[in-house]
């Protein structure tokens, strides 16, 4: 039956499993960091030199949790695997200090951003928004979040990504050109942001398309490893 306050049933609210716990985190955004690792940016035929990072939002519902299956998207070709850190903030605010901004962060992820290549290019030459490519249904898998206060906050570390065994994806934490206390600070300069807001870090060279019946394998050291099956 539909809420007396509302004139239909609210969406439930997107949320991810925490380690440890029967709880769960609730999500309230999603912001995605572009070109974040040099060679991804050189393969994507960008300049790697160190500029202003730019975002991309994801809608709290593209999430899929719990080792949910991918179902190939519609209207797409080019489907892309993009592993990468997620962090997950417990406090908000405006003009976050670098100093201080591990201080906002609840814990951390693997998760994939999942890419139709081909319409983000067509978007790119366009000069239009990127959310086809980037923001359509179950687009951004997320493992279960480890809190902070069990494993600190990775500076370091392999982040890899194979598809049925294959090594595709490799790099380490400490190549990204922005680091995490860095992005929240820059984000929040645009942004108030809020508790439960996510943030995905970028990812590392060797992005490469997907077909049915790919098994995704992403890890990052000291987090729960992410299992996807492309359906």
């Amino acid at each position: 039956m539909t809420s007396p306050a509302y004139v239909i049933d609210p969406p439930a609210c997107s949320s991810l499993p925490v380690a440890g716990t029967d709880k769960r985190f609730p999500v309230h955004r999603i912001f995605c960091v572009g070109r974040n690792y040099a060679a991804h940016a050189v393969e994507m035929g960008h300049d790697p030199d160190k500029e202003p990072p730019f975002f991309f939002l994801k809608s709290p519902s593209n999430l899929a949790t719990d080792g949910a299956a991918f179902p190939y998207p519609p209207a797409t070709g080019d489907v892309h695997h993009e592993v990468e850190l997620v962090v997950a903030l417990s406090r908000g605010g405006a003009d976050i200090p670098v100093e201080t901004a591990l201080e906002h962060v609840f814990g951390y992820a693997v998760g994939l951003d999942m890419t139709r290549r081909d319409l983000q290019a067509e978007a790119k030459a366009l000069g239009r928004p990127w959310e086809v490519g980037k923001a359509f249904d179950h687009s951004a898998p997320c493992g279960t979040l480890v809190p902070a206060s069990r494993i600190g906050h990775p500076e370091a570390g392999t982040i890899t990504l194979r598809v049925n065994g294959a090594p595709r994806q490799a790099g380490d934490l400490a190549q990204m050109i922005w680091k995490t206390p860095e992005i929240i600070a820059y984000l929040s300069r645009l942004f108030t942001l809020q508790p439960g807001d996510l943030i995905m870090t970028g990812t590392p060279a060797g992005v490469g398309p997907v077909v049915r019946g790919d098994r995704l394998d992403a890890e990052i050291d000291g987090l729960i490893p992410l299992a996807v099956a492309v359906t």
